[in-house]
């Protein structure tokens, strides 16, 4: 399934995905958490971010598995190094994105009132400064992985 698209190495399609979409929710959700005057314009692109950004990792992560069986796994030397130095950060870029994308929903989920309240946070300020945090941290882990993981598939494609 993540073997090819149009005859061409999926891997290297969908990536781009990852790529764009990944930062976009590490900015999005960080905004969301520091600026709570801008929360009701940015909900919407929190929530569709949290959705579709660990989809497109989940796939650059298995198209790049694909990539690697079927024309890199005999790959040795210095190609090898650089390619297993790669797949070292889907895994954990995965599970930052995931982290991320359920901390930032339960900070929408939390930030929006009630429908029987007048205003405030669902569950109280603690809990709201509590998750804004554990967005930023996780964020800041997303991010770093994220530039990891495209970094060292730069330099083993192109040998720098």
């Amino acid at each position: 399934m993540f073997d090819q698209i149009l005859g061409l190495p999926a891997h290297p399609l969908i990536i781009h995905f990852a790529v764009v979409l990944t930062p976009l929710l590490v900015v999005v959700a960080a905004v969301y958490a520091l600026l709570p005057r801008w929360r009701p314009y940015m909900a919407w692109a929190v929530v569709l971010l949290s959705l579709v950004a660990p989809a497109a990792v989940y796939a650059a992560k298995e198209s790049g598995e694909s990539l690697k069986a079927a024309r890199f796994a005999t790959a040795g030397g210095e190609v090898g190094a650089r390619i297993s130095t790669h797949q070292s950060f889907a895994n954990p870029l995965l599970l930052s994105v995931l982290g991320l994308a359920a901390a930032a929903l339960l900070l929408v989920y939390a930030t929006r009132p009630a429908r029987d309240s007048v205003g405030g946070d669902r569950f109280g300020r603690a809990a709201t400064l509590t998750l804004s945090g554990l967005t930023l941290a996780l964020a800041a882990v997303a991010g770093y992985f994220v530039f990891r993981a495209g970094d060292s598939g730069a330099r083993a494609v192109w040998g720098v």
